[in-house]
């Protein structure tokens, strides 16, 4: 007796994509995370507004689609992308994957930092890039991990933020 065959979910291609990033902790500037300014007496120093959960979510979008990374589209020697505001990026990377017939079904983060807690920030920053990504609130997922003190993010000198993206093609050209 043979196995019935698995029956297709979806006609569609499905890719996923990871992204990375991580900056400093310097006093003075503003912490940005996920497009939310949180309380802070360090902020997360880099050319833009250093925001490492957008950033992140832009490269793992960008990788699922092929499409190269953010240091690529908005590079660092270019001063148009001092201090800019990260949700540009990653709605650059939404609106080419939209143009290219491609489709986000969810992203899922993880920040990790010392202090301070973003457990009361979190909801809000999973509806901010939720409203920048065009897709339902549920779609995102934004976890926060401490370093239990141990190396940089340990001892509070940087953050970093990691990203999984899945992305489905809806309409338009396969891309190379």
């Amino acid at each position: 007796m043979s196995a019935p065959p698995i029956p297709s979910i979806d006609q569609r291609e499905f890719r996923m994509g990871v992204g990375y990033d991580l900056h400093r902790l310097t006093a003075g500037k503003k912490l940005i995370l996920g497009g939310i300014e949180i309380p802070f007496e360090k902020g997360l120093s880099g050319h833009s507004d250093a925001d490492i959960l957008l950033h992140a979510v832009t490269d793992a979008l960008l990788g699922a689609a092929s499409m190269g990374d953010i240091g690529e589209i908005f590079p660092s020697a270019d001063d148009q992308w001092k201090d800019a505001d990260s949700s540009i990026f990653l709605r650059h990377a939404r609106e080419l994957l939209e143009g290219y017939g491609w489709r986000i079904v969810n992203v899922d983060t993880v920040i990790v930092i010392e202090r301070p807690k973003i457990l009361p920030y979190r909801e809000l920053i999973c509806r901010n890039v939720a409203g920048i990504l065009k897709i339902d609130r549920e779609a995102v997922s934004v976890k926060a991990k401490s370093a239990e003190g141990i190396g940089p993010i340990g001892l509070g000198q940087a953050a970093e933020a990691h990203a999984v993206a899945t992305i489905s093609r809806v309409a338009g050209p396969k891309l190379m």
